[in-house]
């Protein structure tokens, strides 16, 4: 198992999270050419939400991949966070048992099959870890590194790295429209009046996901196949220097259609200086909606605290 991760002299390193949404595979490819020369220390590949979803091919990800790493950054391939099929085992079998690149489990088959391989893996943010008990667990089993629950609070986080076991680094989600549930059926099929089996790759319409508004009209939930993500978008940008202090080692950005390096760059100036925050709504332009940070503070997650 070959791994390469950047040496900074930074005390928090970026990483890029896996792409949510279905973009055709010219998108994704100028995506991650542009990529390579961002200021992020781990790049997350591959597809989690919907196994139709087939832009690239297992090998055109392994290619990325190795382009990355040849760039300076930790390459990680991502499992599906919701399988239902046995050819989808299949291909997490074969993307678990790779032979080169660590991989980022986001299902607990793909925990169980990075175990039986006797691999170290890194599990996503869909993973339930919400006590020391289940960290040590996984630690027991090959645990690298765990993407925090985006639900868990600041106070919650500070009591596990409180009892973190040696050797496991801590990896928070910082920005992106908020990962909720995922389900066997898919929103976005519905939405369009249509079945899941017979889609129609809907989803290429969507390239951030379909916003639906309640009643009276205020932006309420973001479809994204069979995800569902919150409407507006987590930011932690603000508070760099306070996962600073809790010994945060990697701060997550996830992919937008648009302004993902702008985004990057605000990060990467905030753990430069963290003497001196950016403002809190240094990216709100940017954002596809409105902004929030209620799950850091321990408040409902659309809730947006702004001192």
């Amino acid at each position: 198992m070959n791994e390469t991760t950047k040496k900074t002299d930074l005390s928090i390193r970026l990483a890029l999270g896996p792409v949510p949404y279905y973009w055709p595979p010219e998108r994704l490819l100028e995506f991650y050419q542009q990529a390579a020369t961002w200021p992020v220390d781990i790049v997350y590949l591959g597809e989690t939400v919907c196994s139709k979803r087939r832009s690239l091919r297992p090998g055109q990800w392994q290619e990325l991949a190795a382009m990355l790493e040849q760039a300076g950054k930790q390459a990680v391939l991502s499992t599906l966070a919701l399988v239902e099929a046995e050819s989808e085992l299949g291909a997490m079998r074969r993307l678990c048992a790779n032979g080169r690149f660590r991989v980022e489990a986001n299902d607990m088959a793909a925990v169980q099959m990075l175990t039986e391989l006797k691999l170290a893996f890194i599990t996503g943010p869909g993973v339930n870890i919400y006590n020391p008990q289940t960290l040590s667990l996984l630690a027991r089993l090959g645990l690298q590194r765990w993407v925090a629950p985006v639900e868990l609070s600041s106070r919650s986080l500070a009591d596990m790295q409180h009892s973190r076991p040696a050797g496991v680094e801590t990896e928070v989600f910082a920005y992106g429209r908020l990962p909720l549930a995922w389900s066997a059926r898919c929103f976005t099929a519905r939405a369009h009046g249509v079945g899941k089996d017979d889609c129609e790759f809907r989803c290429l319409d969507d390239p951030q996901g379909r916003l639906i508004r309640t009643r009276e009209g205020e932006p309420f939930l973001n479809l994204n196949g069979i995800q569902i993500e919150s409407a507006s978008t987590f930011s932690l940008l603000d508070q760099v220097p306070a996962a600073m202090d809790l010994g945060i080692d990697v701060l997550r950005i996830t992919p937008q259609t648009e302004h993902t390096a702008e985004v990057v760059a605000a990060f990467h100036r905030a753990r430069s200086e963290p003497g001196a925050p950016p403002a809190a709504d240094a990216l709100d332009a940017y954002m596809p909606g409105d902004r929030c940070n209620g799950y850091w503070y321990g408040e409902p997650g659309m809730a947006l605290r702004t001192a």
